[in-house]
């Protein structure tokens, strides 16, 4: 199966989603429910365009190796600095094929089948949760379930289910704060302070991620809370219009906190190429959430097979020609600065 068949395939079955040729967040623009951002949709498509803005330093001067992509992550070894992003609501934003239940089950056990793993959702549903720790299981504890940031009492109880899981490392989404189904519920679901974030830490008893880091200030409050990770991430401009993108703020954060904890970046990273430049940013890996789903409805296990070979792939060729031998070795100095106001694009 070529990547082109997935997309075609996916066109048949993901609802809203058009499973377009670059996933750049024109076409669904505000459609929510869909795979849409917030307001106008203006931040998903900064996202994306902000990858494509900056430019990389070409160098075949160098000794011919093949690059060595591998990234460690909390002990596991993947392929590729590559994570798959936690998406829920299948059946909301992208039509009738799977729950999430069945989404779950199916993306655990093929990203860990392709070398990488894969962050689940959580959702209003308690089943949701449950059915993402029992594929994380399955697997052999081999991905990420993501919690929301409910209050401490029903987070306990998911926690319970995360150790059931097997699973290495959780994961919050805090800035899933501003979905709209999760205003006004009971329990409640909420932005978090650094000492509520430090006992849902302490609660879960694994190596922790603060998703959705979107300053300095954010990173340093992870950081003191105890959390092992971030990801940069704006939700993929579902929670807050005109934001900045993650590749504006990236670079800021990461020389934060970068060496003393895992810095991981999502939105609008669609090749391998963005990958690198992420990489070269300060970022330690990615995240990549929408392609997959298209992966995932378009071709099953072996779409997201291909995505990762894909996506590998464009990384090395990104490392072959700066002459780059591995992910250590990227750097600032792989990114072109403009010299003159002529090329400030």
């Amino acid at each position: 199966m070529t990547y082109q068949e997935i997309l075609e395939n996916a066109r048949t079955c993901s609802g809203p989603c058009k499973a377009c040729p670059v996933c750049n967040g024109r076409a669904c623009s505000n459609t929510i429910p869909g795979p849409g951002s917030k307001g106008v949709g203006d931040t998903a498509i900064r996202n994306y365009d902000a990858w494509k803005k900056i430019r990389i330093n070409m160098n075949t001067i160098s000794k011919n190796v093949t690059p060595d992509t591998s990234f460690d992550f909390f002990g596991k070894n993947l392929v590729a600095p590559i994570l798959v992003g936690p998406v829920g609501a299948m059946k909301l934003h992208y039509g009738d094929k799977y729950t999430d239940l069945e989404y779950n089950d199916l993306l655990v056990r093929a990203a860990a089948k392709s070398g990488i793993l894969a962050f689940t959702g959580d959702g209003t549903n308690p089943d949701v949760m449950k059915a993402a720790c029992q594929a994380i299981k399955n697997a052999g504890g081999q991905g990420v379930p993501t919690v929301k940031p409910w209050d401490i009492n029903t987070l306990k109880e998911k926690f319970a289910l995360v150790a059931d899981s097997g699973s290495f490392a959780v994961a919050t989404d805090v800035d899933a704060a501003g979905l709209p189904f999760l205003q006004n519920l009971t329990p409640p679901a909420g932005s978090k302070t650094v000492e509520e974030l430090h006992e849902m830490i302490s609660a879960a008893g694994k190596p922790y991620i603060i998703k959705g880091v979107m300053t300095v200030e954010g990173a340093l409050a992870a950081k003191e809370a105890g959390a092992k990770a971030i990801v940069v991430s704006n939700h993929g401009g579902r929670v807050l219009d005109q934001c900045p993108s993650t590749a504006e703020v990236l670079e800021e954060i990461a020389d934060a906190v970068g060496g003393s904890m895992m810095v991981l970046v999502d939105g609008g990273l669609r090749t391998g190429t963005d990958i690198f430049k992420a990489l070269a940013l300060g970022a330690d890996a990615v995240l990549v959430a929408r392609p997959y789903v298209t992966a995932v409805y378009g071709g099953g296990e072996e779409g997201v097979s291909v995505l990762t070979q894909k996506l590998t792939a464009e990384l090395k060729d990104a490392m072959k020609m700066c002459g780059v031998a591995t992910l250590k070795e990227i750097s600032k100095k792989n990114l072109f600065e403009p010299k003159s106001r002529f090329f400030s694009l």
